[in-house]
């Protein structure tokens, strides 16, 4: 039996790993003392009095530690709490994109120009439309709404995702805000430019501006000059639209422009020759030459002057056409060349007045029918269909005056003499200007300095006597008409078409000096002055 070895005697390299290392160990403990911590003398005073090795000090108690199971339930409760929250979170958001729970109201909205996204989603919030901007901007950003969203005003709902509101506002969807406009027959195109704005269309300058210079392709507008408003005069037809709120200025012309051409069919167009036939002949018959009778044939331009004019002028549709004949009447007449309307005096003064005086009648301007013979060089109003037909298809009548009548509507005279007649009669029952009345306003008017112009102090106030001219006769008859000095270029007196009292004033200082003062015998207006020496 062999000889074991002393414990001692084992030498390492012929130990196990676990060995060797178990080995060590017991060396480290058995062989090295515990460290002791040890502080220099000088800081003795800092160490305790307690024994160290005392019973507080014995042995680290354990740690507390909380069971698994109560780990387990608190981890759940965090992971559902959280849930919970983003649950809370997208459910909201989803709220706000899809509008899953908007209550249905309708909510206008005005999308100025050049608006940003920034802008557009602020208005919309402030509107409740959108609760969260961010999230707005940035669906915004996603799918880029900022080229579908142009300006306008839009209605919009509160049931509207964000899709639809993106949508709502590009311009071409039924939700874009409308109003309907009702434009009245006999409408000047600044009138409906005004009404327009008022409704919220588009402003009275853009609207000027697309009239005078957007070159609309309609072939009625063909050959009329752009620069000026009064462009589309006449072609403005009347009738009720539904127009979008802030909307460009051209479409809103447009929608105006595309029913008159639906309105102004073929037969229409072709009765326009048949038309210029009769006016042809009966200017021949008046002693026009052919070339003369060419110029004067009628464009369609023409016919809605005279449209325009009949539209203003008349009282009702009966008398249309009448009205219409007298205009006919007078253009085939080289008696009558100046067709005499008050409309379009009124058309080009700075405001409407009751009764025009003589002073009115000679303002200069291309519509005067006073001082300018033929047609004024446009329409004048918008006209309805009975008047554009009224113009078309005249009455077939020797008419060539006509007058208000008390009684209602118009009154139409063949010869001046009863036309005259008429309206003295009217003067006589009215009692508007008197000779008495017309004798004391021309008193008054001499009393102005600007009738000083002798060397000597005039005293225009004795001697006064009047005469009535009322008519193209009475004035060549007068004996001083000449001195007055308000003629046109021709050298023929303006005031000739319409009543007027001639007062002359004796100078008590020089007998041989008098004042003449021409009073509108139906307004009371002092129209012009003269004097005269005998």
């Amino acid at each position: 039996m062999s000889e074991q070895k002393k414990p001692e005697e084992i030498r390492p390299e012929d130990m196990s790993l676990d060995e060797l290392i178990r080995s060590t160990k017991e060396d480290i403990r058995e062989d090295r003392p515990a460290f002791q911590p040890t502080l220099p003398a000088e800081y003795a005073d800092l160490v305790s009095d307690e024994d160290p090795d005392g019973p507080e000090y014995d042995e680290e108690p354990d740690r507390a530690r909380i069971p698994s199971v109560v780990r387990a339930l608190l981890y759940v409760c965090c992971v559902l709490a959280a849930s919970i929250l983003l649950a809370v979170a997208v459910w909201k958001c989803a709220d706000d994109v899809c509008a899953l729970t908007q209550e249905d109201q309708v909510v206008t909205v005005t999308v100025p120009e050049n608006a940003t996204i920034s802008q557009v989603t602020q208005m919309l919030h402030e509107q409740g439309l959108v609760k969260y901007k961010w999230l707005f901007s940035l669906y915004c950003m996603v799918s880029r709404a900022e080229d579908k969203i142009v300006p306008g005003t839009y209605e919009l709902n509160n049931v509207f995702d964000y899709h639809a509101l993106v949508n709502g506002m590009n311009g071409y969807s039924g939700s874009r805000a409308t109003v309907e406009v009702t434009i009245p027959e006999g409408y000047e195109a600044e009138d409906i430019f005004a009404l327009l704005a008022e409704q919220g269309v588009c402003s009275v300058e853009k609207l000027k501006d697309a009239a005078a210079n957007y070159p609309f392709d309609y072939w009625f507008l063909e050959g009329l000059e752009y620069g000026d408003y009064r462009r589309l005069e006449g072609y403005l037809f009347p009738d009720t639209y539904e127009f979008y709120v802030d909307d460009e200025p051209e479409n809103a012309l447009g929608r105006f422009l595309r029913n008159f051409n639906n309105k102004l069919d073929e037969t229409l167009q072709a009765d326009l020759d048949t038309l210029n036939q009769a006016l042809r002949a009966r200017m021949l018959e008046s002693g026009f030459t052919e070339a003369e009778t060419s110029q004067k044939l009628l464009t369609m331009h023409d016919v809605i002057i005279v449209a325009s004019l009949v539209e203003k002028e008349t009282t009702g549709a009966a008398e249309s056409g009448k009205i219409a004949s007298v205009i006919y009447n007078r253009l085939c007449s080289k008696l009558y060349p100046c067709l005499n309307i008050d409309a379009t005096i009124q058309y080009v003064l700075p405001e409407r007045k009751e009764v025009l005086s003589n002073a009115d009648k000679a303002v200069i301007s291309p519509y005067n029918t006073y001082t300018k013979a033929g047609l004024p060089v446009g329409p004048i109003a918008s006209p309805g269909m009975s008047s554009i037909r009224a113009a078309l298809y005249p009455a077939d009548t020797d008419y060539y005056f006509y007058a208000l009548n008390p009684a209602g509507g118009h009154k139409f005279f063949e010869t001046v003499y009863d036309y005259q007649a008429f309206l003295d009669s009217l003067l006589g029952e009215e009692e508007k200007v008197t000779e008495e009345k017309a004798i004391e306003i021309a008193l008054e008017e001499a009393k102005k300095e600007i009738y000083q112009y002798q060397s000597w102090e005039s005293d225009f106030s004795e001697g006064a006597s009047a005469q009535k001219l009322s008519s193209k006769d009475d004035w060549l008859a007068f004996p001083w008409s000449e001195e007055w000095a308000v003629r046109d270029a021709d050298g023929e007196p303006l005031y000739t078409n319409q009543p007027v009292w001639a007062v002359r004033l004796t100078d008590r200082n020089d007998p041989l000096t008098s004042l003449l003062i021409y009073v509108d015998a139906e307004t009371g207006d002092v129209v012009g002055a003269g004097s005269m020496s005998d």
